[in-house]
């Protein structure tokens, strides 16, 4: 297969660094300057406390020029979620023929928007479970190996997980598309939007019963607006999500020393990427791709969901300055009394 990634960060660089190493024909999309640097340096794939430089692929500055190059059986969407309308409308401005698009993006919303766009033909569902680092431009780490999720609803589905498994990137298929990516959402929510207001790390989320209050309700809301669109909770390659669904089910005593222990400990010092957004100063976070996303489906489908439209409404607040970084730092009373 001929693959595009659109965007070099993280899981673009570690998916498309690891499918160019084994052979396939890998192309990417990035700024100018950063592709330029990239094309000068390669890749510095680190898989198995191993580093290697990657340099069989194309990397252009421009779309026009990633076109020109084509055609393309898939491209590779790993952009952050707020991303997706400009990238989409750019895309569109240049009236080519375009190819297939896989999202691995977080959220629930990028397939339905590119489908909207581009037709439902167009569109695969994927997610991505691997922890992946990025140290330096040009330069990605395989923290955690896990695997890759793809929707098998689509024609070229075997192909791809062919070529995922190919480059040992462990490729497995689901036949529920959206039982799959809102069980990756459900993953996504724990201690994320928390741990950027209250600025504290996941594990002490876990193990502080007032915040633990907080985490528990959020991921409740979820599953039930899952129950409400007749989704199941769905274990993702490497990560067992309905252990976590029951574990919302589970005594107090029992439940959260063990979440605390599973979701905090492995994480070491490195905080959600929520935390990393709004402490970086970018001004968004995918909060509202996240747990507002459970908002608006309940809303829609007569769930309460009162704490993620509330983390999400805080965190967008925070975000755009129109509340203090340290209205809740180090806080949750504060926060609870919101609730």
């Amino acid at each position: 297969m001929k693959f595009w990634f659109v965007g070099a960060g993280a899981i673009g660089s570690y998916i498309g660094g690891s499918l160019a190493a084994a052979g396939h024909d890998v192309t990417f999309s990035e700024q100018p300057d950063a592709a330029a640097a990239i094309a000068a340096q390669g890749l510095v794939l680190t898989r198995d406390g191993q580093p290697q430089t990657v340099r069989n692929f194309r990397i252009f500055g421009s779309t026009a020029e990633v076109l020109d190059a084509g055609p393309y059986d898939v491209a590779v969407v790993a952009l952050k979620s707020f991303d997706t309308p400009a990238f989409l409308d750019s895309l569109i401005a240049t009236g080519r023929e375009l190819p297939a698009m896989l999202s691995l993006q977080n959220g629930v919303a990028n397939e339905p928007l590119l489908a909207s766009r581009l037709g439902a033909d167009k569109v695969l569902s994927g997610t991505v479970t691997t922890a992946v680092g990025k140290p330096g431009m040009g330069q990605v780490v395989e923290e955690k190996r896990r695997g890759v999720g793809i929707a098998t609803t689509h024609p070229l589905a075997a192909s791809l997980l062919a070529a995922l498994n190919d480059a040992s990137l462990n490729g497995i298929g689901y036949p529920d598309a959206a039982a799959m990516k809102w069980s990756k959402l459900l993953t996504n929510l724990t201690g994320n939007a928390t741990s950027a207001i209250l600025d504290e790390p996941v594990g002490a989320l876990f193990a502080d019963p007032r915040s633990y209050r907080i985490e528990l309700a959020v991921l409740r809301e979820c599953l039930a607006v899952m129950a409400a669109l007749g989704l199941r909770p769905t274990d993702l390659p490497g990560t067992p999500v309905r252990a976590l669904a029951l574990g919302t089910k589970l005594p107090r005593f029992i439940a959260q020393p063990a979440l605390a222990k599973a979701l905090g400990g492995g994480r070491g010092d490195k905080m959600p990427s929520f935390h990393i957004d709004l402490r970086s100063g970018r001004g968004q976070t995918e909060v509202r791709f996240l747990n507002g996303a459970v908002a608006e489906a309940g809303a829609a489908h007569g769930v309460p969901t009162p704490v993620n439209r509330l983390l999400t409404d805080t965190l967008e607040a925070l975000s755009s300055g129109q509340l203090p970084l340290d209205t809740y730092r180090h806080n949750p009373d504060a926060l609870l009394a919101q609730l």
